[in-house]
């Protein structure tokens, strides 16, 4: 049955609850209020590189697919890191930019990329992002932190890529202490020092929802964001009225950590949730101590997913140091597109490497597990 395409320069052209329909609703990077809040906060725009293209199926005038797509002018805020091949590219061929990127700005969250009900529609939607790609005669098409069930959608002319992130799961933990019974006993002791040692600095922590976050809490999280950036001489995207339009839009599935002293807020942790899922976002600081980044960004967390009954805890990309608290690898997909056959090839042996030294990577952190039993 044919269909009907469509490239949409605003989230907003399609009603929420159709797009929020093709997901299930249920993962807060794709959900609609998420995207829109992007794009109506001026955190995604076209001067930082992201042109919001989003690919739409349509059918008797029914979306039946889609997915949050990007003209990209760079590779920045993405996780995976194409810069090698766009220099490559340059060096050997012609233009890397711009090129098509299936992801959530900003966000190495894995989750739900071709939103669809069925294989055949998922299927139509990766057959439609490679035509589309060839045509406009740019240089490449790349799908970003799919799950692995999404994988079986593309054909053997996409290149798979393949990394590792540090992941928390509850396994059925009845408390934070119940948890670090299962850990061995030098890092159930250093972190029970480190979360002693803070108390007695007068230290406290408050887990706040989004719907429980007033004016003056979202000025700092905001200035935490901000903080953040500034000492990695970096440009922070995200404004503050993404902050408050997420909060506002999102308010059970956003959670901020606020770390206080003397009733003084001086750092805070800014999450967001699912019904099964809790993921790190941001972290920053007016005042630092000896473990204070770990208890507010990690523990917290963790003790969080345990009273909510949360499945699991995904604290973001990168960060061999999670290791010690009770996070280990999980692996992350990704699928990459090339229109020059050659370059694809020179790639596909690079990626081919690449999966081989990741494989050596986990074996290595393995034995660095904290737990007394291997899960």
């Amino acid at each position: 049955m044919s269909h009907v395409v469509r490239w949409l320069d605003r989230i907003a052209a399609v009603p929420a609850t159709d797009w929020d329909a093709l997901h299930g609703g249920d993962h807060p990077f794709v959900d609609h209020a998420f995207l829109d809040a992007l794009e109506q906060s001026g955190s995604v725009r076209a001067e930082l590189g992201w042109r919001a293209e989003h690919l739409t199926l349509w059918r008797d005038g029914t979306l039946f697919a889609a997915a949050p797509a990007y003209r990209k002018a760079n590779s920045h805020g993405e996780f995976v890191f194409d810069f090698a091949f766009a220099d490559a590219y340059e060096r050997s061929i012609g233009d890397y930019y711009p090129k098509r990127l299936i992801a959530v700005p900003y966000s190495p969250a894995p989750g739900p990329r071709l939103l669809a009900q069925t294989d055949a529609d998922r299927r139509a939607l990766v057959t439609t992002l490679a035509d589309d790609t060839r045509a406009r005669g740019w240089s490449s098409a790349h799908v970003n932190f799919l799950p692995e069930a999404e994988c079986a959608a593309f054909d053997d002319t996409w290149l798979p890529r393949h990394d590792w992130q540090f992941h928390w799961t509850n396994r059925g933990y009845r408390d934070f202490d119940d948890f670090l019974d299962a850990l061995n006993a030098k890092k159930r002791k250093n972190i029970r020092q480190e979360r002693a040692r803070l108390a007695r600095d007068g230290w406290r922590f408050e887990r706040r929802t989004g719907a429980e976050l007033s004016t003056e809490d979202l000025d700092f999280v905001h200035h935490c964001y901000i903080r953040t950036f500034a000492d990695k001489g970096n440009t922070p995207a995200l404004t503050r009225d993404f902050f408050a339009r997420i909060c506002r839009d999102l308010p059970t599935k956003t959670l901020a950590v606020i770390a206080l002293r003397n009733d003084e807020p001086l750092a805070c942790a800014f999450l967001l949730q699912s019904s099964t899922t809790l993921y790190g976002r941001y972290w920053g600081c007016i005042e630092d101590a000896p473990g204070l980044h770990f208890e507010t960004c990690y523990h917290q967390g963790i003790e969080h997913a345990i009273t909510q009954g949360l499945q699991s805890f995904e604290p973001g990309a990168q960060g061999e140091h999670k290791i010690a608290r009770g996070f280990l690898p999980v692996r992350t997909h990704s699928r990459h597109w090339f229109a020059h056959p050659g370059f694809r090839l020179a790639i596909a042996d690079y990626l081919k490497r690449e999966t081989q030294h990741l494989e050596r990577y986990r074996e290595a952190v393995m034995r660095h597990s904290p737990y007394r039993v291997e899960p």
